[in-house]
């Protein structure tokens, strides 16, 4: 599967779209506020968006930590998801005040992760990698 292949470019992707949206949500609120000043403040759909960002970097993550060269690496990619699957739940039930701009650090650290991951930590044959999976089955 060229997609399983490709896990480390889906994260970076994933992770990268996922810090755009974050980056741009406060401009999107404040040119709303400014334009009606009635409705809900959030698009329900704007809102689900964080989601499939989480499960898209899930799966990355998985497939990634199965071709890593790095024990290490295994631990800072899954780091990085826990705590912005953290920062996300925690946006939307609020169970602690975070600064907004707290998102922004495990979404870049999956970006530079997934990027560092790709060109660095990549086992050039089946015998390095973590799992029994035959690399040219995946």
């Amino acid at each position: 599967m060229v997609l399983a292949q490709k896990s480390n470019i889906l994260g970076a992707l994933s992770s990268g779209l996922c810090l755009i949206h974050c980056v741009f949500t406060p401009f999107l609120f404040i040119a709303k506020s400014h334009s009606m000043a009635c409705c809900e403040a959030t698009p329900n759909w704007w809102g689900t968006i964080d989601y499939l960002f989480l499960i898209i970097s899930f799966y990355a993550i998985y497939v990634s930590v199965k071709t890593t060269s790095k024990k290490w690496m295994k631990y800072a990619l899954w780091f990085s998801w826990v705590l912005l699957f953290f920062i996300i739940i925690n946006e939307h039930f609020s169970f602690i005040h975070l600064a907004e701009e707290s998102i922004y650090i495990p979404s870049l650290s999956l970006v530079v992760l997934h990027i560092y991951n790709s060109k660095y930590c990549q086992c050039s044959d089946d015998k390095c990698c973590s799992s029994n999976i035959n690399l040219k089955q995946i």
